[in-house]
């Protein structure tokens, strides 16, 4: 059996974005949204989900601890003085480590405020995962899986993507240090889930190495490789945005996201699917192996 979940990360970062998931959505490509609580067009975009009378996908919530404003207050070690949190390369940089006692109350702090706030609307959420995985991180993977158990949410990613199977891509320029460093991190995080436990994650993940590049024909090879069980293929759809310095989320709304969208838009992917034989699934029909 190959089945897999096509999840499309960073729905209510800005209306742009919302609208290219929205369109992948209808079409019935993307299969599973990640929810960024505090971006731009959050409540825009979950508003949306909310009025849909049957879920065509799962919804997850997508922890940031890096860029915008936090959800709770009060955050000393997270947040700067302005109140935002650090940015993407010293928030990084912090929370490469762990044992810092104060840092990761904070964590579970504004991870719970995060979840109890898309909780909060009456959504059913179905996985976790984070901006920039975050989640994976040696001083968040702990509160991350805590967190879930706690909140009853039964799928996290493990972006633990050690090779692609994209012949073009693998035989490519190589890795930048950053991909090397979510799939470290990713691999280490998988060795905290226990066989008994009501948190689960996917057999595969693919996505580190495609972001911005994704088109027919890798799709094609992806399919093609697909292994045995149930595979996370994380993307990033939607439109360019218009004006990219009025939200933080909103300088990668750029080109790449419509070119993601026309690859999973394209009327030949359906057809693929049937041709490997793949099933596509949701985070909320899944089931652990």
């Amino acid at each position: 059996m190959r089945a897999l979940i096509v999840n499309a990360d960073d729905l209510g970062a800005d209306s742009a974005r919302n609208r290219g998931i929205f369109e992948a959505i209808a079409a019935e490509r993307v299969t599973s949204v990640s929810v960024l609580v505090n971006g731009g067009a959050s409540r825009e975009g979950i508003q949306r989900l909310i009025s849909y009378d049957k879920r065509p996908v799962s919804v997850g919530i997508h922890i940031n601890l890096s860029e915008g404003r936090p959800i709770s207050s009060g955050l000393r070690r997270l947040a700067g003085p302005d109140g935002t949190f650090l940015g993407k390369w010293i928030s990084h940089r912090l929370l490469e480590h762990r044992d810092d006692k104060d840092l990761e109350a904070e964590i579970h702090q504004e991870l719970s405020a995060q979840i109890e706030t898309l909780m909060g609307t009456g959504l059913s959420v179905t996985h976790l995962d984070g901006h920039q995985h975050i989640h994976v991180f040696p001083a968040v993977i702990g509160s991350a899986l805590e967190g879930a158990r706690r909140y009853g949410i039964p799928w996290i990613r493990i972006p633990d993507e050690h090779d692609t199977l994209i012949p073009e891509i693998r035989n490519g320029c190589g890795e930048s240090a950053e991909v090397a460093a979510f799939a470290r991190f990713g691999a280490a995080a998988r060795a905290y889930l226990d066989s008994s436990d009501k948190v689960h994650a996917t057999d595969h993940f693919q996505g580190l190495r495609l972001k911005g590049k994704l088109s027919m024909a890798i799709l094609d090879e992806l399919l093609d490789n697909l292994p045995d069980g149930i595979t996370e293929l994380m993307v990033h759809p939607g439109r360019a945005a218009t004006d990219r310095i009025s939200s933080p989320f909103s300088a990668f709304s750029t080109e790449d996201r419509e070119m993601e969208l026309r690859a999973l838009l394209d009327p030949g992917f359906p057809g693929l699917l049937k041709k490997y034989g793949v099933r596509l699934t949701r985070f909320s029909e899944a089931e652990p192996q």
